[in-house]
């Protein structure tokens, strides 16, 4: 064994190898892009690994392998896992034959998400078993002994690591080497491997009759885990990251009982009755959802146990954000009658944090896309539809260039909503889409407006990355995870291929040439397409820079039209950030003097 410090997102990925994974597959997605991207840089022969172009995908080709008796691993975010739910559903009931891990990080804060879903719920709702890791250790463990369960009541099972148990770091005991999973291949049987609604009937049933001995398996795991065995009247339930603050915090008080509940669903109810043994009040710490804290309401039910149970429902605990370890504090010392306060540190005239807007980076190309249409629409009756990406940012003062977005690949589709429903169908609408997003799940939408004959302008913003969630690679790249050199798929020839007669590639940094085309797309009927095509800053490193010269008015057009980070105003003078400038030329072209240029 070696001991590595490494990443929970890490910690999960080098379980997975210890498991023997076989086949990795995913979609980036803050929380969860570095599962994936640790194991590219560990030795991993004889382990297929990939960048879907989307969770369904992922999921559909690791289902698969399971069937043939590999074990897989499968990565996303929470919304992702939306994406995968329809093969889920099925999977679920079809079942597998390799141990299959279905990773699904939730964002409580949201952090970098849309929304705060929990995937427990999903777990029941799918019903099938999920494991909340509590630490990166505890990741590296528990991923391992749920590839074992997967197999051992063969069946798919979710994975439910939060931001902080991704984010933290720890040290971890790992193998010499990997030794990839031994499996027998895929051996034919339309009987199992063939969903037909008689299979589905029967395995439904076989599904609730197998959970509850599942939740009795887990009563008697190490995983679910009690501090105490002594009767105690007053009982702390907790899962997840907010276990460890509530052990942080109660580490001085070694005889108050302390239950961790790491296997949500199907719930340990054996376990959690074993803690509850002359409990007369029970507080309930989990982030999300009141997931944990609606069992033991249900199982007090259940048993008539006289019990208090307090926790989200009853306003003890946020019924959103992130939990933190001073929260968790107030909690338990207020439920504990524990005085904290001489302990803590007065904050209360400490100056507020500085207020950090997010904004497009210093010549992010996609600030000129923006405003190369809002030059070009100017005056004029326009929707713009928004999507999932560092372009979601132009909706920001002063660009104003997001009407709407709702998740990935809506911006496509919803501009043809605004079309269809304009009263003399006189308005421009306008998708804004990137290069990852429209392969992921952007090609439906536009073959809907070809098949509709809607009239749209699509603006694919193409910078040669997904670099929203750490700069991975897809399929326009012309590199994929295993490090092999690939043919680029082309979003020009897809987009001909569907049947768009208007399909233009222009730099967004040549202004006057941007705007010309968006005019002209405008003005012609049917679907159009613009590629505003021009590299991330951040992987096309540039050492240009602008510089403001005497000749400067100080009208500040510069800021109220463009809004680029690098260009500040000091002792009321407007002045070039060189350490944030990239000389994109921008700035240079919306000078009504001339004042500024690039070197």
């Amino acid at each position: 064994m070696k001991r590595e410090y490494v990443m929970g997102n890490g910690a999960i990925a080098l379980g997975a190898m210890a498991a023997g994974v076989n086949l990795v597959s995913g979609y980036p997605g803050t929380p969860s892009s570095e599962i994936i991207e640790t194991i590219s840089k560990y030795p991993h022969e004889g382990l297929h690994l990939e960048w879907s172009v989307n969770e369904k995908a992922a999921l559909e080709v690791a289902a698969s392998a399971s069937y043939a008796g590999a074990r897989t691993l499968v990565t996303m975010k929470q919304v992702g896992l939306n994406v995968a739910s329809d093969p889920l559903m099925s999977l679920a009931y079809v079942g597998v034959k390799g141990g299959m891990v279905i990773v699904s990080a939730d964002d409580p804060g949201p952090i970098s998400s849309q929304t705060e879903q929990d995937t427990r719920r999903f777990a029941e709702f799918a019903r099938i078993p999920v494991f909340d890791p509590t630490s990166p250790e505890e990741a590296f463990t528990m991923i391992q002994e749920a590839f074992d369960y997967s197999e051992k009541y063969k069946t798919p099972v979710l994975f439910r690591p939060t931001t902080r148990i991704c984010h933290a770091y720890a040290n971890i005991d790992v193998p010499e080497e990997f030794k990839p999973h031994a499996f027998e291949g895929f051996v034919k049987d339309s009987k199992r491997w063939v969903i037909f609604p008689r299979l589905s009937f029967a395995n439904h049933a076989m599904i609730e009759k197998r959970n509850p001995e599942i939740g009795d398996d887990f009563s008697d795991n190490r995983m679910n885990f009690v501090n105490t065995d002594k009767p105690c009247e007053k009982v702390i339930f907790a899962g997840g990251v907010s276990y460890a603050y509530a052990r942080e915090f109660l580490k001085d008080f070694p005889d108050i009982k302390l239950c961790k509940i790491a296997t949500p669903y199907p719930f340990p109810e054996k376990f959690a009755l074993s803690c509850l043994k002359g409990a007369k009040s029970v507080m309930v710490l989990e982030e999300l959802s009141p997931y944990i804290e609606e069992n033991l309401l249900k199982l007090a039910g259940k048993e008539h146990l006289d019990l208090s149970i307090c926790g989200k429902l009853t306003g003890d605990v946020s019924v959103s954000g992130e939990n933190s370890y001073e929260n968790i504090s107030l909690i338990l010392s207020k439920f504990l009658g524990i005085a904290i306060g001489e302990e803590q540190i007065d904050l209360s005239s400490a100056p507020s944090l500085p207020v950090r807007p997010p904004v497009l980076c210093a010549g992010c190309p996609h600030r000129a896309s923006f405003y190369a249409v809002k030059q070009a629409m100017r005056g004029k009756k326009s929707y713009f539809c928004g999507d999932i990406g560092c372009y979601t940012l132009g909706n920001a003062m002063p660009l104003d260039m997001c009407d709407t977005c709702l998740c990935m690949g809506a911006g496509v589709t919803m501009a043809q909503g605004f079309h269809w429903v304009d009263p003399k169908m006189e308005g421009a609408a306008f998708a804004f889409i990137g290069d990852s997003t429209f392969f992921a799940s952007g090609m439906t939408g536009v073959v809907n407006a070809v098949y509709n004959e809607a009239n749209v302008v699509i603006c694919i913003l193409d910078n040669s990355t997904t670099a929203m969630t750490g700069h991975q690679p897809h399929p326009g790249t012309g590199r994929n995870m295993m490090g092999d050199i690939v043919e680029k798929v082309s979003i020009e020839n897809i987009l001909r291929g569907i049947g768009l007669k208007f399909v233009e590639t222009v730099d967004p940094l040549d202004l006057d040439k941007a705007v010309d085309t968006v005019k002209r797309a405008a003005a012609e009927k049917g679907v159009k397409a613009i590629i505003f095509k021009s590299p991330c800053i951040a992987i096309a490193k540039s050492t240009k820079k602008a510089e403001i010269s005497e000749k400067c008015i100080q009208c500040k057009k510069c800021i109220r039209e463009i809004g680029c980070p690098a260009i500040v105003v000091e002792n009321g003078k407007v002045m070039m950030d060189t350490n944030l400038c990239t000389g994109c030329n921008l700035c240079a072209q919306v000078c009504p003097v001339s004042a500024i240029s690039v070197k």
